[in-house]
């Protein structure tokens, strides 16, 4: 019975634990989505060929040279900076990462056959982050099943 409630106790530590995690992290995901909308990064660029949440590169080819030569690309490299400085494992919408949507920028306004195309998915060759998300629900479940087999092993060997 007093492992049962040694298990019971450590379950509820690690609980409570993953909860505040699970909080700080949501606070730094808000704060990384708050850089889209940073009036101190976009001053210059136009709202259509602005990065947003979705990780969609929307520059028409014939807007290539506005957008590599103007505001855009440098504004763009200053969120995927903001972004990567606040939540290091951010991914966009489209689970790609900040470092293949450096990559794509680059290549796109790269002066080589390149140039031109954003397709993130071309880059990458479809290998964004697949990355589970565990909840804290599921981990719960875990340790709540783990803490009764042991109550219900503690009561029958009584």
């Amino acid at each position: 019975m007093a492992l049962a409630l040694i298990i019971l106790v450590i379950s509820m530590f690690y609980l409570c634990s993953e909860a505040a995690e699970g909080e700080l992290q949501g606070q730094s995901v808000v704060k990384a989505l708050s850089c889209f909308n940073n009036k101190h990064i976009y001053v210059g660029c136009d709202e259509a060929f602005r990065l947003n949440p979705s990780g969609n590169i929307n520059i028409p080819v014939e807007a290539t040279d506005f957008f590599c030569s103007g505001p855009c690309l440098t504004e763009a490299q200053l969120v995927l900076n903001c972004i990567d400085d606040i939540l290091s494992n951010f991914l966009f919408y489209n689970k790609a990462t900040v470092q293949q949507m450096r990559y794509a920028l680059n290549a796109g306004c790269s002066f080589s056959r390149q140039r031109g195309n954003f397709n993130l998915a071309e880059y990458i060759g479809g290998e964004t982050s697949n990355a589970p998300k565990s909840t804290i629900l599921s981990k719960s479940y875990v340790f709540i099943l783990a803490g009764a087999t042991a109550v219900a092993g503690a009561v029958y060997l009584i």
